[in-house]
């Protein structure tokens, strides 16, 4: 029997039905149609359907959509601000930190949540804050280097 679930995703009151075992994974992609929200394993181990739950990074496969009610979603979808891109996208296209794009979302939104937490992190400090995602085509350097380069734009540096 579905059950409605009343939230905030990306600033926006959003209502959706799932059933009680549905994923926010499933639900994000498949209710509400936001599907940057990557499923790459199913399992937590990725990284690439991480989204911010109330401020905190989660991945969103190992959620259920019911435990939404009443929080607040953020997903990749949510970065930009209209046609403004996040300093975060941007500096991953100019470093080419990004491939096939299964991992991005999860990256992007892991990076946002470190910088959120700490605007001027070492590079040791942005690959632990990173080490829940996995990237099987770009190799981590470039990705490192994009949010380097975004943490000193968000910086004003």
């Amino acid at each position: 029997m579905a059950v409605l679930v009343s939230t905030t995703v990306n600033g926006d009151h959003v209502e959706f039905a799932c059933e009680p075992n549905e994923t926010l994974l499933d639900a994000l992609r498949n209710r509400i149609g936001l599907t940057g929200v990557k499923e790459g394993c199913g399992t937590g181990d990725c990284g690439s359907c991480s989204i911010q739950l109330d401020g905190r990074l989660v991945c969103s496969c190992l959620v259920l959509g019911i435990e939404a009610q009443g929080r607040k979603v953020d997903t990749v979808e949510g970065l930009a601000n209209g046609p403004d891109l996040h300093p975060l996208q941007t500096k991953f296209i100019e470093h080419a930190a990004l491939q096939c794009g299964v991992c991005t979302p999860g990256f992007l939104m892991a990076a946002k949540a470190l910088l959120e937490k700490n605007p001027n992190p070492s590079e040791e400090e942005i690959r632990f804050g990173l080490a829940g995602n996995l990237c099987r085509c770009t190799g981590y350097d470039k990705i490192v280097r994009a949010v380097q380069d975004a943490a000193k734009v968000m910086r004003g540096a």
